[in-house]
C-alpha cells in the first residue's frame, strides 16, 4: 500500500512539474522577487508601504510621452494571467503611470498591450479626460510588448465506433469496437484572440 502511495505521489509530482513547466514568463519581465507585486487595488489604498517594492502590470497603453531621457506610458492595468500576459476583455483595475529608461517609440507602443516590471516610485496625480486621478508610478526595469493574434479552435470530429486493426508479424489483425469512440461536437470553428510574443 505504502509503494502504491509513493508511486502515486511520485506521478502527481512529476505532473506537476510539467504543468508548470509550460507556463512561462519571458525573461524581461520575470523579476528578482519570487511573485512581484500584481494587486494594483492594494498599492493604490496605499502606495507608500508599497514604494520601493518590485512589481509587474500590464494591459493595454492607452497614451505615450516622450520626455527628456524617458518614455512615459499610461497603461489601462487588466488582471494578469500565470504567463504575465493580460488578460483580454477583463475590465481595467486602474491606471499606471510605467517610466521607461530611454526613447520609446509610441507608433510601436500606443494601442498595444504591455506588461511592465519595475519598482513602484510612488504616486502622481494626474487626469483621465476631466477627471483629476492618482496614477501609480512605476520605474520600468523590464517590459514585454505582446501581439494580438488569431487561432482557430477547431473542435474535436467524432470518431468511427468500428476500427480496423491490421494485422503484423505478431498478432491477426482485428475488426471490433473502437475503444476511443465518443459523442463529439462537430459544429464550426471557433475563431480565438490570443497574445503572444
Amino acid at each position: 500500500m505504502s509503494i502504491c502511495r509513493k508511486s502515486l505521489s511520485g506521478l502527481l509530482l512529476t505532473c506537476t512539474l510539467i504543468l508548470t513547466g509550460c507556463v512561462s514568463i519571458p525573461d524581461n519581465i520575470k523579476g528578482g522577487s519570487a511573485l512581484p507585486q500584481q494587486d494594483l487595488l492594494r498599492v493604490m489604498n496605499d502606495p507608500a508601504i508599497y514604494k520601493g517594492q518590485e512589481s509587474r502590470f500590464g494591459g493595454k497603453v492607452v497614451n505615450v510621452k516622450n520626455l527628456n531621457g524617458k518614455t512615459r506610458l499610461e497603461i489601462a492595468t487588466q488582471p494578469l494571467d500565470d504567463s504575465a500576459r493580460p488578460r483580454l476583455g477583463a475590465a481595467s483595475v486602474g491606471r499606471i503611470y510605467a517610466d521607461i529608461h530611454g526613447f520609446v517609440d509610441p507608433v510601436d507602443v500606443k494601442d498595444q498591450y504591455v506588461t511592465v516590471l519595475g519598482a513602484i516610485k510612488g504616486t502622481e496625480a494626474g487626469m483621465i479626460g476631466e477627471a483629476k486621478y492618482n496614477f501609480v508610478v512605476i520605474d520600468v526595469r523590464g517590459y514585454q510588448r505582446w501581439h494580438l493574434t488569431k487561432q482557430v479552435m477547431s473542435p474535436p470530429q467524432p470518431i468511427d465506433p468500428w476500427i480496423w486493426y491490421g494485422p503484423t508479424r505478431h498478432r491477426a489483425g482485428y475488426w471490433g469496437p473502437n475503444p476511443y469512440w465518443g459523442m463529439y461536437s462537430s459544429g464550426p470553428a471557433q475563431v480565438e484572440t490570443i497574445l503572444t510574443e
